[in-house]
């Protein structure tokens, strides 16, 4: 009974640390300092690409093609490279008509389905940028974002910047509110790891730049290209960092079901990068295998933890109270999704519970990857969330 206790113990107290003690020393460390960062002059700006990968995008591509022409960025050093995925709505009449207005906007219509990753390395080849920025075709763009992401490429140990990603579109139904709060919360994470180590565990693929000579083409089967392009810079022994003055808006996901389904293939695409960086758990420099364990793989992980402390609870309950109680609540967590989509249905809307309730559900998606990775992965086609959910 002692070693099963000793097992419950550990692997509750690694959720514990991963999601409250990490935060905390992250917090503690980094106090209130930000990161220190020599400026372009406006001369010495560097040409810049911006990359976007569309399919179906109709909804959104006007006003975000709108956002990046009213930068402040000189237009002189911006190019704007999209490609289309196939799509087969009026996302390709939309960008020929913007193309004809704008000459710094070059198309790139495919007639085969490529995924976003394939997208982006093939606009990558095209682009002259010294620096790539790429984003998603849904997220907005302030008129100081493009030179907030840039300013930081004047040290030569910057590699990857990544923007402060704001959600917008809350409601009181659907889980809106949790993803946003989810998002807070990592801003400030990624952006502790970046003060402390220029380790940050991977950009929110929203609106990120990277130096073109860091870049590595996505392998094509791989499906979060985000954090492989993260990983493959802090390899090369350069700093990804947050920038949170680089501000950027999404309509946050306000659909448990589509949320579950793009959790899920992140999830799949998770479980690829640790099986291609898991040696950086163990070397590079001081902080990435620190914040890739403490902030990534612990967590990649919980849903494995419960399937432990679960059934270890259980049998120790017959002789303790305590493990008795700890065995009720992980039980009833399991069905408090059931629960909040009950009370939903009569429009009854409890906060708290759909904190734990979205919790459990992603957690869930996270293992629905697993296994759909265990079962191999033949492509990255994706398809994008509702745009502009009612």
């Amino acid at each position: 009974m002692i070693i099963l206790q000793i097992i419950f113990w550990i692997c509750l107290g690694l959720i514990i640390y991963s999601y409250l003690v990490f935060p905390f020393i992250l917090r503690l460390l980094a106090g209130n300092r930000e990161i220190s960062a020599s400026s372009f002059s406006n001369e010495d700006l560097p040409l810049i690409s911006l990359l976007i990968a569309a399919y179906n995008e109709e909804k959104v591509l006007g006003d975000k093609i709108k956002t990046v022409l009213e930068s402040a960025y000189p237009e002189e050093k911006l190019e704007i490279l999209v490609g289309s995925d196939a799509s087969t709505d009026r996302t390709n009449d939309l960008l020929k008509e913007l193309a004809e207005k704008h000459p710094s906007l070059q198309l790139f219509l495919y007639e085969k389905r490529q995924g976003k990753p394939g997208i982006i390395n093939r606009l990558a080849r095209k682009a002259r940028g010294e620096i790539l920025v790429i984003s998603d075709a849904n997220v907005m763009l302030e008129r100081n974002t493009l030179y907030e992401l840039v300013r930081h490429f004047k040290e030569d140990r910057i590699g990857l910047v990544d923007s402060q990603l704001v959600s917008t579109g809350i409601k009181q139904g659907g889980i809106s509110r949790q993803e946003k709060y989810y998002t807070s919360r990592e801003v400030r994470i990624k952006h502790d790891e970046s003060i402390l180590w220029g380790s940050m565990m991977g950009p929110f693929g929203g609106c990120y730049a990277v130096r073109k000579s860091l870049f590595q083409p996505v392998p094509d089967h791989f499906l979060v290209d985000d954090f492989f392009i993260n990983m493959t810079v802090l390899r090369q022994g350069a700093s990804c960092i947050s920038n949170i003055r680089a501000k950027v808006s999404e309509d946050v996901s306000n659909n448990p079901r589509e949320e579950f389904r793009r959790k899920k293939r992140i999830s799949a695409g998770n479980f690829q990068n640790l099986a291609r960086f898991r040696s950086l758990l163990f070397k590079g420099r001081p902080g990435v295998g620190f914040c890739f364990f403490s902030h990534k793989v612990i967590r990649w992980i919980v849903p494995f933890l419960v399937l432990i402390t679960l059934p270890v609870s259980l049998v120790l309950a017959g002789n303790s109270l305590l493990y008795l109680i700890l065995a009720f609540l992980q039980l009833l967590a399991l069905l408090l999704p059931f629960i909040d989509h009950l009370l939903r249905k009569i429009k009854i809307h409890s906060l708290p519970l759909r904190f734990i309730s979205h919790f459990v559900l992603m957690n869930l998606a996270l293992l629905a990857g697993f296994i759909r990775y265990l079962g191999g992965i033949e492509n990255n086609v994706w398809q994008p969330t509702s745009r502009k959910q009612d």
